[in-house]
């Protein structure tokens, strides 16, 4: 959803270009789509608003995100709103599922989203697994979580849920598995041996395979792969292929 604040389609409405231009060809839909949903950039009334237009183009799924926050240059040109936080939109979007929107007010009809959250295991395992329970109760179907580098991490969290909740951690979680390439974008901490081997010239999807099946064997299953991003934004969906 405007990744680094770059003007950039709608993510519903390419989820419903994707989605209408997949069919299979034997008279089944297209692609099952996921689209992102940020609270940065509008208010409760265009974001459920928004969303009931989702629903109108068979979109089922979405993950919730805040956006990133606007550097010092963008607020000179605009301006956030932030009316609503991540967690209090998942609420409002159970609401909808519900046949309620943000005044209390009936729906025609409810909607059926399926909701998921976001958890960044890098700032801090209990920190994320507390936000984690607060988006669960809210309504939260699924999590993914940033790419992560260490089977532990993931381990840890399961266990930093537990502890601060005193439940076991039931909701899906899906972790992110980065493929590296030299002089891209990363957005989580990279151990310095993995950092070590890209620098030797060890081929980025060796190191996500590799690191996929320390994930199968801890008996992690539940995967979603992030292409190596480059500066400015573009993706190398080459390397996601090869993988």
């Amino acid at each position: 959803y405007n990744p680094g604040r770059a003007v950039r389609v709608n993510s519903a409405m390419l989820a419903a270009a994707i989605k209408g231009r997949g069919g299979r060809g034997d008279g089944r839909p297209g692609r099952d789509v996921v689209f992102t949903l940020a609270t940065r950039d509008m208010n409760l009334l265009a974001l459920q608003s928004q969303l009931l237009g989702a629903q109108i183009l068979g979109l089922e799924n979405l993950v919730v995100v805040q956006g990133d926050p606007f550097s010092e240059r963008d607020l000179a040109r605009t301006k956030p709103v932030d009316d609503v936080s991540p967690t209090g939109l998942i609420a409002a979007i159970r609401a909808l599922n519900q046949g309620l929107d943000f005044r209390e007010s009936q729906l025609r009809m409810p909607t059926d989203f399926c909701v998921g959250a976001t958890a960044d295991l890098g700032r801090g395992l209990e920190r994320e697994a507390k936000l984690a329970h607060r988006k669960v109760l809210a309504g939260a179907d699924f999590l993914m979580t940033q790419p992560i580098f260490d089977v532990a991490e993931a381990e840890g969290f399961a266990r930093a849920y537990h502890s601060a909740t005193g439940e076991n951690l039931d909701t899906p979680v899906f972790h992110g598995l980065q493929i590296l390439e030299q002089d891209g974008v990363i957005f989580s901490s990279v151990p310095q041996e993995v950092r070590r081997q890209l620098e030797e010239g060890r081929s980025g999807v060796e190191i996500a395979l590799e690191l996929y099946r320390l994930f199968q064997a801890s008996g992690l299953h539940n995967i979603y792969l992030v292409p190596p991003i480059r500066r400015g934004g573009a993706r190398n969906y080459a390397a996601a292929r090869e993988f």
